[in-house]
């Protein structure tokens, strides 16, 4: 059971030098209550924003608005850098899933704006408001990993991609209760995750943290579905204002240590 307080919450990550920052901790498995901290707040969701884009792809598969067996060619206007090596160049062809893994367990730029051509902004914006009711989200932009930033004829200029903790946390936790399209897809998708250098080095011993992280020069983020040794489970969001560097992502570590006795 959550034992975790709002008192407690603040002081947690006031120690671990999480300041400021957006959290939510929610139980999945016994449906109580959540505890946050600032989590309706914009921040810049950095590669937050590539789960709820990977559920509207989903949504669109489900729909039959998308197909199975459809591949999907790499344009070089879609290219950016990566933290990753990536097969996506100009001329090869991606199937969804590919697409999918790649935008989540190795968070991947390229497979993520080929989504965003995929299912559409518009369209993803509304799928993620009035299907799966993540009220403070929205897709304006192309990602880029590194400057210049890409071209992208579509941005209107001035808005910035839109996920908040709070959102990000409800996303996870109907990934976690299979109350969107395809769940085991994105479950799994983020079992896989690449980078593992925030929340998960304060994990218990037996403890499955499936997640996702976002990063830029402005921002550092993670978030995910936990399970413990004991089996109970959490969705668990933390988006920190701070520029992504080792010494600030560790930060996340000492939260979650502190953190994980409560839950």
């Amino acid at each position: 059971m959550l034992t975790l307080t709002p008192h407690t919450l603040v002081q947690a990550a006031h120690e671990a030098g999480l300041d400021p920052c957006g959290i939510v901790v929610a139980p999945v498995s016994d449906g109580g209550d959540a505890v946050a901290l600032d989590a309706e707040r914009y921040v810049y969701p950095a590669s937050m924003i590539k789960v709820p884009l990977a559920a509207a792809a989903l949504n669109d598969l489900a729909a039959g608005r998308l197909r199975d067996d459809a591949t999907f060619p790499v344009m070089p206007e879609n290219m950016t850098a990566n933290d990753a090596s990536s097969p996506l160049v100009p001329g090869y062809r991606a199937s969804l899933h590919q697409l999918i893994e790649l935008a989540i367990a190795n968070s991947d730029n390229v497979a993520t704006n080929m989504l965003f051509d995929v299912v559409g902004r518009e369209r993803a914006t509304e799928i993620a408001r009035e299907r799966f009711g993540l009220a403070r989200t929205a897709f304006h932009r192309k990602l880029s990993g590194s400057e210049p930033l890409i071209d992208d004829p579509q941005w209107d200029g001035v808005h910035r991609n839109a996920h908040s903790a709070a959102d990000a946390a409800r996303m996870f936790t109907l990934i976690a209760t299979n109350a969107v399209p395809h769940a085991p897809v994105l479950r799994a998708a983020l079992a896989r995750q690449r980078w593992n250098n925030k929340l998960s080095e304060g994990l218990g011993a037996g403890d499955r943290f499936e997640h996702k992280t976002g990063d830029t020069d402005e921002v550092t983020h993670d978030g995910g579905i936990l399970t413990t040794a004991q089996g109970r489970s959490y969705t668990i969001v933390v988006y920190a204002a701070l520029p992504s560097t080792d010494a600030n992502n560790a930060r996340f570590g000492t939260f979650m240590r502190t953190l994980r006795p409560h839950l």
